[in-house]
């Protein structure tokens, strides 16, 4: 059964399901939906919870054996799946398959945790059998037109209270990204009694007053060629405890952006045009930043230096040993263009100044 991130908790205090699918790759949704199930299974006495995540070559039959494991401490358990971006493959889907038809004796709950589900694995065997017995939360990105409203009320869940413009203006702020708007509302949070209603002047001043880096401004240092604004500000976020997957974010966002805008203007577009074919269309006072950024940047330099990012991201997962931050510090230097700072790292994703 199809439930959507907003209508789970609800879904899941009428009946608990024996299996939910979370699918989707947009983070702060993706957690809160997690969160809601486990939630729920405490509400419904489940105490023991196990985790199993997903790396290559992944033991399958580590699945089952946990699922027939009779628990020391409850009578069922919680039993967590992080699949992230992995593909299940044959043995992945039989095992599920097979979990699915172990359910009707079991009263465990089985939470998989995943990247988007295609429409193909959808008609998998396992998907369906999952699916009939439990609840799917397909996790969509929030819609640029809808992002002022799921602001507003996602403002309640820290006790505040927003104007639809002020909401707009925080969405505008944060471009979109709603993990970085969730730390926001968090922060206005601490700063004003609960249930103040914020307006425009409230995001704008909050925003003016902030002495905190974030990571739209190493965006813009990155872009502009600074690489020692970029390095302040890479050593700030982290010594505020900002989440590094959120840094890898901004930075690999804005490399997609330039390998898109070289892609246009090699078919002959116009810069103005490859600005306004972006999603989100890039406005008039961000130009400047890009074509220095694109001028300096050459694509085969680009696709380096997402592959740099593509190797932080198994760090984020735990899957590789690169150093995390020293290696976000290298990827926004690189991007800002500094040279000769690679040539000394060590780090197998090292890239040359030269290229």
């Amino acid at each position: 059964m199809k439930v959507f991130a907003d209508q789970l908790p609800a879904a899941l205090a009428r009946k608990l399901p024996k299996a939910v699918i979370v699918a989707g790759d947009e983070p702060l949704q993706h957690r809160d939906a997690c969160d809601a199930v486990r939630a729920a299974a405490r509400q419904a006495g489940i105490e023991e919870r196990e985790v199993l995540d997903v790396e290559p070559n992944f033991a399958w039959g580590r699945l089952l054996e946990t699922a027939s494991n009779l628990s020391l401490f409850a009578t069922n358990k919680l039993l967590e799946l992080r699949l992230g971006n992995q593909k299940l493959g044959q043995e992945g889907s039989k095992a599920l398959a097979q979990y699915a038809e172990m359910m009707d004796g079991s009263d465990d709950l089985l939470l998989v945790s995943m990247g988007k589900v295609d429409a193909k694995q959808q008609k998998s065997a396992w998907f369906k059998a999952l699916d009939k017995q439990g609840i799917f939360v397909p996790v969509w990105p929030v819609d640029a037109s809808r992002l002022g409203y799921w602001l507003r009320d996602r403002a309640s869940h820290h006790g505040l209270q927003i104007d639809l413009e002020a909401a707009r203006l925080l969405g505008e702020r944060t471009e979109g990204n709603l993990l970085a708007a969730d730390q926001e509302l968090q922060k206005l949070a601490l700063i004003y009694p609960a249930n103040t209603r914020l307006n425009v002047e409230h995001i704008a001043q909050g925003v003016e007053d902030s002495t905190r880096f974030d990571v739209f401004n190493l965006a813009d240092a990155c872009l502009k060629g600074e690489p020692s604004r970029a390095s302040r500000i890479v050593n700030g976020l982290r010594s505020e405890g900002v989440e590094a997957p959120i840094v890898l974010w901004a930075l690999t966002r804005e490399l997609r952006t330039l390998l898109s805008l070289h892609q246009h203007l090699d078919q002959g577009q116009s810069f103005e045009h490859a600005c306004k074919s972006q999603k989100p269309m890039i406005f008039d006072k961000r130009r400047p930043s890009y074509q220095k950024a694109i001028s300096r940047l050459s694509m085969k330099r680009l696709h380096k230096l997402l592959l740099m990012a593509q190797r932080l991201d198994l760090a984020v997962k735990g899957v590789s040993a690169v150093p995390l931050w020293p290696g976000l510090h290298d990827l926004a230097m690189t991007m800002a263009g500094a040279k000769g700072l690679l040539a000394e790292t060590p780090w197998t994703y090292r890239i040359s100044a030269n290229n």
